[in-house]
């Protein structure tokens, strides 16, 4: 339980991590491209380690990610690398209903109470409705996409083996974005943004999403995105140190809000993981 807890925070860490150096790379090259890259970098290594995996778990989720990525980079090129990391956090306003709607998973009352203070941190963060640009708008589009797919990522690794859901999803997500690009018309490429492919696609793509399809299934949907929610913290530490960005006095206060959510949502997620294997453990003795 602890392993998937910590394991899922380091999943956070990376992808928060990729904001300030793909605002730094993205410089006149098209998102759509740089994604194509990106995951074809990602689909290449995947296929070589892993099989051709599942087709159609693959194709689903690969569709919502490709969605999800190419109104995120998109989104990036207009607003600010901190605001993107924590719009896109908004997907843990989504999550549960989704997680309702399809696996019947109802929330507690302390993760209700988590993901309203987490969606006043995020109000708070984001400058509010004033300081709204289409590339919020984008990224918002982007956490709705992103929703769906930690909902069905859980539900897929229940079925088949998380390695399977990795060549096919990534591989949909290279080709949608290829497609996209000739619309874009920029195939403008620099080395930069090689390398930062190449990183995000073993790190951020291949690992990462590993590491949620293993480990999600574990802590459940609501916990999970929640425990995502420090991808946005750790999105502005990195924005600060390479790019110097600032938050006001309101926009730590509405961080400050989204850590306190994760961390309580996680406490209760382990405490009831460890009461349930105390109860068995006595239930055990008992019959003995």
């Amino acid at each position: 339980m602890v392993k998937a807890l910590f394991s899922l925070l380091f999943v956070a860490f990376i992808w928060g991590s990729t904001f300030p150096i793909q605002k730094i790379v993205l410089v006149g090259v098209s998102p759509t491209f740089y994604i194509a890259v990106r995951f074809f970098i990602a689909a290449l290594v995947s296929y070589f380690l892993f099989g051709k995996g599942n087709v159609k778990y693959g194709s689903i989720l690969g569709t919502l990610l490709g969605i999800a990525y190419t109104t995120q980079t998109w989104g990036l090129t207009i607003t600010t690398s901190t605001k993107s990391g924590f719009i896109t956090s908004m997907y843990i306003v989504f999550v549960p209903v989704f997680a309702y709607l399809l696996e019947r998973e109802i929330p507690t009352i302390f993760q209700i109470v988590s993901f309203f203070a987490a969606s006043l941190g995020l109000y708070m963060i984001s400058g509010g409705i004033k300081d709204f640009n289409f590339g919020d708008f984008l990224t918002l589009i982007c956490a709705v996409s992103f929703a769906l797919h930690v909902v069905l990522i859980t539900m897929f690794s229940k079925r088949v083996k998380e390695v399977d859901l990795l060549f096919p999803q990534f591989l949909v997500v290279g080709i949608l974005n290829l497609i996209l690009n000739f619309f874009w018309k920029n195939w403008n490429f620099t080395l930069p943004a090689l390398g930062s492919a190449v990183f995000t696609a073993l790190a951020a793509t291949i690992l990462a999403i590993y590491l949620q399809a293993k480990y999600q299934k574990a802590l459940g949907n609501n916990v999970s995105a929640i425990v995502f929610l420090g991808e946005p913290v750790f999105a502005a530490v990195v924005s600060y140190f390479m790019l110097g960005e600032t938050m006001a006095g309101k926009q730590l206060l509405g961080a400050a809000l989204l850590l306190i959510s994760m961390l309580f949502s996680s406490l209760e997620r382990v405490k009831i993981v460890r009461d349930a294997n105390q109860k068995g453990r006595d239930e055990c003795e008992d019959s003995l």
